[in-house]
């Protein structure tokens, strides 16, 4: 059973960064399939952005160059470096890994806010 906690999340002015971190645990092996989703009140949930199953990255159309995600797989950990923030980013923000199933954290809450 894989356990994802993430951490980073809080409030940050327009214009400003944060970075988010997600560290799986539960299993030796490395998990190639790991993403960042975020949920806006009243949204669907959709990718931020991820690892493939050929380690490749893909973003949502929305990051437009402002979001950088990356990993350090001897310790099953991805990162969301999350730049020129907006008020519309304001969002709760979800680790995800597949691994033999769907597996979700808790979820971070991240507010854009002047």
């Amino acid at each position: 059973q894989v356990q994802l906690v993430e951490s980073g999340g809080g409030l940050v002015q327009p214009g400003g960064s944060l970075r988010l971190s997600c560290e799986a645990s539960g299993t030796p092996f490395n998990i190639v399939v790991m993403a960042w989703y975020r949920q806006a009140p009243g949204k669907q949930r959709e990718l931020v952005a991820g690892f493939t199953t050929l380690g490749t990255t893909n973003y949502g159309d929305f990051v437009k160059g402002r979001f950088t995600i990356s990993r350090d797989n001897g310790k099953n950990t991805v990162r969301l470096q999350m730049n020129t923030l907006k008020p519309e980013d304001t969002a709760v923000y979800y680790c995800y890994a597949k691994f033999g199933g769907d597996f979700w954290g808790q979820g971070t809450q991240v507010t854009v806010s002047s």
